[in-house]
């Protein structure tokens, strides 16, 4: 289950690509030394303004065609005031453009209304590059020690991509009496591994020291060039990347919460298999890049899987008794309300809140290990003789077994956790600040983990609780933003430069805060808010204030 849902955008609508209806007076003999095409553009300029324009060779081509079939009637659809795309018979209205986010596993498609600005079809996918690597350091590697890696790697992304781009306008197709291509223009973003593997750019270099990239800048390709089945003519637009393994999609969560604009001290963390951060104010914002792993998504847990039917997705524990109840997706009710729950594991978002209410209910200690002396059966050793905790037993499951946190798993979690934490903490002493006056949760994934369970583990510094929100797939809404509005390519582009790039795993001070960040929440900062929460739940736990 892929769930990237579009919110809604406040954005003044100006895009790259706008459709102009172009009313010609038919030729006659008189009219020999003028060509349609020099017809056409003598029109959008004494009509619209617009001059020097160019054609797109394959426009050119069916030109003639498409004015005699519309009885020298024709919309033209222009790119950016310089090129025109498309060609068509008659007055058509409707314009639609594509913004695409590709993450490292999954991938999702806004086809929007140009001239609305609203998205009228959202599709997604998982990303089908998994099978060569979870995350993007595999994929790397892949690339390097297989011949034809990135080849292989590259034509299963557009080949996803065309798949998506199909799903997603195939109602309008059967509406529409043009059977020609509907999306006229294309936003992406992504990371800078997915970045390099999509364009076909040899992703070996930003995968070891000093992480440099092919290429920075956004650029505008051909819709034919990569082989993505939308109005050939069209350019896909792809945002630029800021450093090594900050890419695209880091800079379309910039342009869309826009923190050089505010005079709040705000963290905005993207959580994914790899970790973006974005820290300051209208002064300054650093950005950092922090290799969390999979295990916020559910892998490297001995129960975890990705969100489906089955998958446990809320727990809480009574912090007395250490009993547990859960909801699991596809169900409305707490289990114990429910005569076949079914449960088949955890996916993300329950792994954090599992492990934060352990934490609550003191079946784990600061350091993440096991408090043996319980007095529950739910607290206890596997086959190993490692300990675990009991969440549903085999008689809830529809896996015939116990599901059960371990102490790996709990371990797993300290790690992805802390690589979060150390990297807001050494941007917080780059911009020479104490404290955050707000932190956003940005991606799919952060829309679903609760914010309560996320500071109680410490994924972040302390912050007032109703000053934690998420913002849903922000990467997404960027992309989208730059499809609607052309200032924002710009703003992106400039933006993009200014932010201060921070490489936390070269600073001294790293493997110090990393070590502390693995506590729950920290070994030594304080939480005032976060303890202020846990007296209001009832729990007894110390916490630093």
């Amino acid at each position: 289950m892929v769930r990237k849902a579009a919110k809604e955008l406040s954005i003044k609508l100006d895009p790259a690509v706008k459709k102009y209806n172009v009313d010609l007076v038919p030729p006659t003999l008189h009219d020999m030394t003028t060509g349609d095409w020099e017809r056409v553009l003598k029109f959008l300029e004494d009509d619209y303004g617009l001059r020097g324009l160019t054609f797109d060779y394959l426009v050119l081509k069916d030109l003639q065609d498409v004015l005699r079939k519309g009885e020298w009637k024709a919309t033209i659809t222009v790119w950016m005031d310089r090129e025109i795309i498309k060609a068509e018979p008659g007055f058509v209205e409707a314009s639609f453009g594509l913004a695409v986010d590709i993450g490292t596993t999954t991938c999702v498609g806004y086809l929007t209304d140009l001239g609305t600005g609203k998205v009228v079809n959202t599709e997604s996918m998982m990303n089908p590059q998994v099978p060569y690597g979870e995350d993007v350091m595999s994929r790397i590697t892949y690339a390097m020690s297989n011949p034809g890696g990135l080849e292989t790697m590259q034509k299963a992304i557009i080949q996803g991509l065309n798949e998506i781009i199909e799903r997603v306008v195939a109602d309008i197709r059967k509406k529409g009496p043009n059977p020609g291509q509907v999306i006229d223009d294309l936003t992406i973003v992504f990371n800078t591994a997915m970045h390099h593997i999509f364009l076909g750019l040899n992703p070996e270099y930003i995968g070891r020291s000093p992480f440099i990239p092919a290429v920075q800048s956004s650029l505008d390709i051909k819709a034919r060039d990569l082989g993505l089945r939308i109005n050939p003519a069209a350019y896909i637009h792809v945002l630029p990347i800021e450093a090594g393994f900050v890419g695209a999609d880091n800079v379309g969560v910039l342009i869309a919460e826009e923190p050089y604009n505010q005079d709040e001290k705000v963290l905005i963390i993207d959580i994914g298999t790899n970790g973006e951060l974005l820290m300051g104010n209208r002064n300054k914002v650093c950005s950092t890049s922090c290799a969390t792993g999979p295990a916020f998504e559910g892998a490297q847990i001995k129960f975890g899987m990705r969100a489906a039917p089955g998958t446990i997705e809320t727990v809480e524990i009574d912090p007395k008794t250490r009993e547990p109840r859960y909801k699991v997706i596809g169900k409305a009710d707490w289990h114990t309300h429910i005569e076949k729950v079914d449960a088949k594991g955890l996916c993300g978002s329950a792994i954090i809140q599992v492990v934060a209410e352990m934490f609550m209910a003191g079946i784990v200690d600061k350091s993440g290990r096991f408090v043996m002396d319980l007095g529950t059966p739910r607290v206890r050793r596997d086959a190993d003789g490692k300990p675990e905790y009991v969440l549903a037993w085999a008689s809830e499951t529809s896996i015939g077994q116990d599901i059960t946190i371990t102490q790996g798993d709990v371990r797993a979690l300290q790690l992805a956790k802390g690589a979060l934490y150390t990297g807001a903490k050494l941007m917080m002493k780059r911009l020479g600040i104490t404290t955050l006056d707000r932190v956003i949760l940005a991606g799919a994934f952060g829309s679903h983990i609760d914010r309560e369970a996320s500071m109680t583990l410490g994924l972040f510094p302390d912050c007032p609780i109703d000053k934690v929100y998420a913002v849903g797939n922000a990467a997404g809404d960027g992309s989208r933003m730059a499809l609607l509005n052309r200032d924002k390519r710009r703003e992106a582009n400039e933006r993009a430069r200014w932010v201060e790039f921070v490489e936390i795993a070269t600073d001294p001070a790293f493997e110090k805060e990393f070590m502390q960040a693995m506590h729950i929440p920290h070994m030594k900062d304080r939480f005032p808010n976060l303890k202020e929460l846990l007296a209001k739940k009832g729990s007894t736990v110390e916490i630093k204030a």
